[in-house]
């Protein structure tokens, strides 16, 4: 088959769970004899090359602006890879919805991946807000198959659309440290730090996390690698914590770093709220993190009985802390326990199965 994967930034990734997702379902794809074309943003992709490992790349244009971005890209790509004519057109995102009209009017098979409840983040006008719920009901009208990541999602979409959906979540690889001496780079020593790694918005409750880490008696660190708009008052909030022991640290791009930051972290705290399966969850199980996550179903779902579950509450959360800091042994179980979680229930091999499945049917 021939398959086109558009509305991430591109692949090799480097940036979030989209351009993981593509990147691993363009690759197992491809291993198994088919042609698989990725859309990229051709300014984040300054060297062009036109192939990846096997995977086929286009560059198409477009439009500076943080909607406009993704949207005209996406408008872009669609032209791009209709005339290569694919089996299947596999669109990234609710939000783009509305463009998938074009090529399913020209009989080409159209699968979106909706992602999470995007009409949820705060960082939207009343708007944008509206836009994406329109989107997900574009998305129910024009799509030949939707993809939940979540069941929470695909229970959604039934509620409020009574449209079924695919359940395929992202996956996740069992990773073990390498090399430790990476840690150096940053300052910090095996088990002596919490670690956070999501981009800094609202909804992540980073925040949450500081005022909570900032009452608990510890002699560790709080470390929080995330990208982010670094003029928006949330972000600033955040960096005008006096607390020594909490350290900001940027995005972390560099090979094989983010890893070593989860295997050595003491544990991980996930306070995403919106969204489906979450794919930085899903890494630091995979690491074998004991994780303290967010009360909210998508966590739930994900973790099940393998971390621990804090209200959106700072003395909450303090008292999670204060349970893990001092049960050193219970805190490293529930980390293997999770790692086996991943090992049964969130491999990419499965992953690419169920997305190639859902193509042929298509096609």
């Amino acid at each position: 088959m021939k398959i086109a994967l558009i509305g991430t930034r591109g692949v090799p990734a480097k940036y979030g769970g989209f351009e993981t997702c593509a990147e691993e379902l363009a690759l197992g794809l491809v291993r198994k004899g088919h042609r698989v074309l990725v859309s990229c943003r051709r300014y984040l992709y300054p060297e062009r090359q036109r192939k990846y490992e096997g995977v086929e790349l286009c560059y198409p244009p477009s439009l500076p602006g943080k909607i406009s971005d993704t949207f005209s890209h996406t408008f872009f790509s669609l032209l791009s890879v209709i005339p290569w004519q694919p089996d299947a057109i596999l669109v990234f995102n609710a939000a783009n919805s509305p463009l998938c009209l074009l090529p399913r009017l020209l009989g080409f098979k159209v699968a979106i991946n909706v992602d999470g409840l995007e009409w949820k983040r705060k960082k939207w006008g009343r708007l944008a807000k509206a836009y994406y719920r329109l989107a997900e009901f574009f998305s129910c009208l024009i799509a030949n198959e939707i993809v939940a990541d979540a069941k929470a999602i695909a229970d959604y979409y039934w509620r409020r659309f009574h449209r079924r959906t695919v359940f395929i979540p992202y996956g996740a690889h069992l990773i073990r440290p390498k090399n430790p001496e990476i840690l150096s780079q940053y300052g910090l020593r095996p088990k002596e730090y919490l670690f956070i790694a999501s981009r800094l918005e609202p909804e992540n409750h980073q925040d949450l996390a500081v005022a909570a880490f900032q009452k608990t008696k510890t002699d560790k660190l709080l470390v929080i690698a995330g990208g982010a708009n670094w003029n928006s008052p949330y972000v600033r909030q955040l960096l005008q914590t006096k607390d020594p022991r909490i350290r900001l640290i940027g995005p972390v791009y560099a090979s094989g770093h983010i890893e070593e930051l989860h295997c050595h972290a003491y544990a991980y705290i996930h306070g995403n709220e919106v969204g489906g399966t979450n794919p930085a969850l899903l890494k630091a199980m995979g690491c074998g993190n004991c994780i303290l996550a967010l009360d909210v179903p998508f966590n739930r779902e994900v973790l099940a009985d393998t971390g621990l579950f804090f209200s959106q509450s700072a003395e909450d959360l303090q008292n999670k802390l204060n349970y893990v800091l001092s049960h050193p042994e219970e805190t490293k179980k529930l980390g293997e326990k999770a790692r086996e979680r991943v090992s049964i229930h969130y491999r990419w091999e499965d992953v690419v199965n169920s997305y190639q499945h859902l193509f042929s049917q298509l096609a």
